[in-house]
């Protein structure tokens, strides 16, 4: 079973993506921010990441930037999942490494649909 970590400070959101990303036949761990993200990563990497930009702590991208460097952080599939709409704020996930980035509010139809453009499904 593939695995799917999702990180977002609302716990709303992250129990709405736990419960998508589980339909969608994935395990799911949750953090809460960009620091509980990565001790996540070091106890066992995640085939995908579901992960927010704006966060306490560490944000988004901060975390993005560190889990690329990271023994195996080149493999998780990285979607980001933001109200972050400005096209500057895409191009700096995507050079940091994001495979994918999709817009809150989202539901479980957008996430497939990501998930199966980046060949997680």
């Amino acid at each position: 079973m593939k695995s799917c970590l999702v990180v977002d400070d609302s716990r709303v959101v992250r129990k709405v993506a736990r419960r998508i990303i589980e339909d969608l036949g994935f395990s799911c761990e949750e953090a809460e921010d960009g620091v509980f993200a990565v001790a996540a990563c070091q106890k066992a990497m995640p085939d995908a990441i579901l992960l927010d930009w704006n966060m306490p702590n560490m944000s988004g991208i901060e975390f993005l930037e560190k889990l690329r460097t990271m023994p195996g952080g080149e493999q998780p599939k990285v979607v980001f999942c933001t109200t972050e709409n400005d096209m500057s704020f895409i191009q700096r996930a995507i050079m940091a490494g994001a495979n994918e980035y999709i817009m809150k509010p989202f539901d479980g139809e957008i996430v497939a649909t990501k998930f199966s453009q980046i060949g997680l499904i």
